[in-house]
């Protein structure tokens, strides 16, 4: 959503938004409604504009354009604020944007609060007169006088500053959906409209209502504090729930608004950022932010992710390397070719995958949601036993006790904050690892995450960088390197293999030309075959020449050093006779060392799964000291490995990069996508992490542990809250000690446990992982 005007900024006429007569000053469009006022702008915008304004209009986004949802019900969708109609909380922007939109809801509560405040605190003087002696408050007014000025200062503060919350309780019984807002509602109602019939009709009422004086009590005090304590509450929380989406915001802020594209002609030119095409080319220079994910075609530089990857050590492009949009170009001057625009770049994705992690809801939640569903009509139920027994065993006046302990009880019991304890939690958490480079796709990942005992990994971009690069070819029965290696790589070319791409680059460099092939083939698991120049050409595993009858046993030793040294060998045959191995080699990420070691400490088992030949992955496997190895893993095995690990009670997770690592990321409890590797794999993993660096993985495991923690101190706190708030409002604590809990003691009570619970979610964004 952009910035968006209706009103010409000349006469002030108001705009269809869809005019074709605009104009795009300082990065803002503005609509006109005539060619005249357009061309009076172009001449002179800062006659039309003084800054103020200027501020005042670029900040302005049209909230009712916006999708709205609940935190607590991400099912409930709709354009612009309101309220849910299940728990009644103010509903907040689905997606986060750059520019956060006005919160109506807020200036709404905050000018409702601020009345009810200035109205409520001479109604509490008023009724609490005889501690205010200095004020000689029964001099000036009679008691009959003072009942009424508490009936006219808190009629508008229950009605008006309140209405919100009455309405959203009574909103709460039409739609069969009791929750916070209907003990409010019912609590102060009970308050209020008991009190202004005692004011207006003082006679109706029995002894059993008069004090010691011979009065009739109200409770007018009460019901305006009441109000104005829960707006406080409403206040507080939603300016810390707007904090929630501070990370992405953050995220967003770092995104470029100009690109510096290069034309066709060799002219430069400053263009949005938004206009750029894919296939374009664009300058950056040094101190820039790329302004999208491309291609680097010519310079040199070093670029800063720490936005995206959480690294702060800048990594050095030439050409040929990718570089993502919003990191910064820290030295050199270079020019990149678009290839990912708009939502098709990493920060892009990044913030719809935190954006629906933050709406789902985790498992846990569940537990809060069946609290939460029997909960309401329980405290009701209380609500009445309390009155009851207060009329039958309680001192005298025995109704006002009852009422009062009744309200007390309704206010005091409200599930808000068993409600956010969750979710809030899990916003902070989806935003926090974004910062780092770890991307949840849902709340169950996060949970799920933190029971993980058992972590299956492939090799080849995992452990691995995941360049392959061609580093010897070996010949035998007569072939030279040169002839061996371009038949190699012409069958190769058709494939889509990493290690066949590594041969396909080794050639290139090698200046080997390719030839036509026919009749590719490839098998999957075990190589590829083809017609080069009428020869047939065999490219894969051992046990595929053996299968066409070229005997690889002279070739088998030379592949065994090799493989010791960690590389992986393919045999080649030409003519079903063998004639040579290509080995290609993928060193091992320097993080990788201290990553494994990180995660053995956390106390996870780690299984290699590659489909590599032994020696080879029991080279790579001892350098890491990783013990369980399971070699020459065909694609659709790996989720056969992840079953079995799972019957035997293992709580999964599997790390892998490729499209054969896709349905094994999705057998598992949790799937881990390396950043740099397939949409496929990320689309069914439960986390990405954006660098493919593993100790991502060491990082997100205590994301996840401190994010349960943190969400069960919250449903501990609430459970708690409620266990032991409700019966001291009831009066449990009146036989043994006289103590009482008045109803604005109980409001304030409550509207301080849901945004406790708020401030304890947000201490995840300052947690180090």
């Amino acid at each position: 959503m952009g910035t968006k005007f209706e009103k010409d900024p000349v006469c002030g006429m108001m705009v269809s938004s869809d005019s074709e007569l605009n104009y795009e000053y300082k990065e803002i469009k503005f609509l006109f409604c005539n060619p005249g006022c357009l061309e009076k702008f172009k001449n002179n915008p800062e006659k039309y504009l003084n800054q103020k304004s200027f501020e005042k209009m670029s900040d302005k986004i049209d909230s009712t354009d916006i999708e709205y949802t609940c935190p607590m019900h991400p099912e409930i969708v709709q354009l612009g604020p309101g309220s849910c109609p299940i728990c009644g909380m103010a509903l907040e922007p689905k997606t986060v944007t750059l520019v956060e939109p006005e919160n109506e809801e807020l200036k709404d509560i905050t000018r409702r609060f601020w009345a009810a405040v200035v109205l409520s605190i001479p109604v509490f003087i008023l009724a609490m007169s005889e501690f205010f002696s200095v004020l000689k408050i029964e001099n000036l007014f009679s008691r009959g006088t003072i009942i009424w000025i508490q009936l006219a200062l808190a009629t508008p503060v229950v009605l008006w500053c309140g209405w919100p919350l009455l309405l959203r309780g009574w909103q709460s019984v039409l739609n069969k959906s009791l929750n916070m807002f209907s003990l409010i509602a019912l609590g102060v109602s009970v308050a209020y409209i008991y009190s202004v019939i005692a004011a207006i009709f003082p006679g109706l009422f029995p002894e059993s209502f008069k004090t010691h004086g011979g009065q009739v009590g109200v409770y007018f005090e009460a019901a305006s504090v009441i109000v104005a304590l829960i707006l406080l509450g409403q206040v507080m929380e939603l300016r810390a729930r707007s904090k929630t989406g501070s990370a992405i915001r953050a995220l967003l802020g770092l995104a470029p608004k100009t690109a510096r594209i290069v034309r066709a002609n060799g002219a430069e030119e400053d263009i949005p950022v938004e206009h750029i095409q894919k296939g374009d080319l664009i300058r950056v220079r040094p101190g820039e932010k790329i302004p999208a994910d491309g291609i680097v075609v010519e310079g040199e530089t070093s670029i800063d992710e720490s936005m995206i990857t959480g690294e702060p050590i800048p990594v050095e492009k030439r050409k040929g390397d990718t570089v993502t949009g919003a990191t910064i170009n820290a030295t050199g001057s270079i020019v990149m070719r678009a290839e990912r625009v708009g939502k098709e770049t990493v920060l892009a994705q990044i913030v719809q995958m935190v954006t629906d992690a933050q709406r789902s809801r985790a498992p846990i939640q569940r537990l809060a949601d069946i609290v939460s569903s029997y909960f309401v009509p329980i405290v009701i139920g209380v609500a009445v036993l309390t009155f009851i027994i207060w009329n039958i065993w309680g001192p005298d006046p025995k109704m006002i006790y009852g009422i009062v302990n009744a309200v007390a009880v309704l206010i005091i019991a409200c599930p808000c904050a068993l409600g956010l304890a969750t979710p809030m939690s899990i916003m902070v958490a989806a935003g926090k690892g974004a910062t780092f480079g770890v991307l949840f796709k849902n709340a169950e990942a996060i949970e799920q995450l933190r029971k993980v005992n058992t972590l299956v990994i492939d090799k080849t971009g995992t452990l691995t960088e995941g360049k392959p690069t061609l580093s010897q070819v070996v010949t035998i029965n007569g072939w030279n390197e040169k002839e061996l290696l371009q038949l190699v790589a012409s069958i190769e070319k058709n494939s889509e293999h990493p290690l066949g791409n590594a041969i396909v680059k080794g050639a290139e460099t090698r200046k080997v030309e390719s030839l036509t092939v026919s009749d590719f083939k490839s098998v999957t698991g075990k190589g590829v075959t083809g017609k080069v120049n009428g020869r047939i050409v065999v490219v894969g595993k051992s046990d595929f020449l053996n299968e066409i009858g070229a005997d690889p046993a002279a070739l088998i030793s030379k592949a065994e050093e090799m493989r010791k040294d960690g590389s992986t060998v393919m045999f080649a045959a030409i003519d079903n006779q063998a004639a040579g191995i290509i080995v290609v080699s993928d060193q091992i990420k320097e993080s990788t060392f201290e990553a494994i070691h990180k995660l053995k400490k956390l106390g996870i088992r780690i299984v290699l799964a590659t489909g590599d030949n032994q020696t080879t992955a029991d080279a790579v496997s001892g350098k890491l000291g990783i013990t369980e190895v399971i070699a020459g893993v065909l694609p659709d095995k790996k989720v056969e490995i992840v079953k079995k690990l799972q019957e035997e009670g293992n709580i999964v997770a599997m790390a892998g990069d490729g499209i054969n690592d896709a349905p094994a990321l999705a057998q598992a409890n949790v799937g881990i996508a390396m950043g740099g590797g397939t949409d496929v794999a990320m689309q069914s993993a439960g986390v990405t992490l954006v660098k493919g660096d593993l100790r991502g993985i060491e990082r997100a495991f205590n994301l996840s542990r401190l994010t349960m923690q943190n969400i069960k101190q919250n449903l501990f706190f609430a459970f708690v809250y409620n266990a032991l708030g409700v019966p001291i409002a009831a009066g449990l604590l009146y036989p043994f000690f006289g103590i009482l809990l008045s109803p604005m003691i109980a409001a304030a009570a409550m509207s301080f446990s849901s945004v406790s619970v708020i401030a304890n979610s947000l201490r995840l964004r300052r947690v180090t992982v």
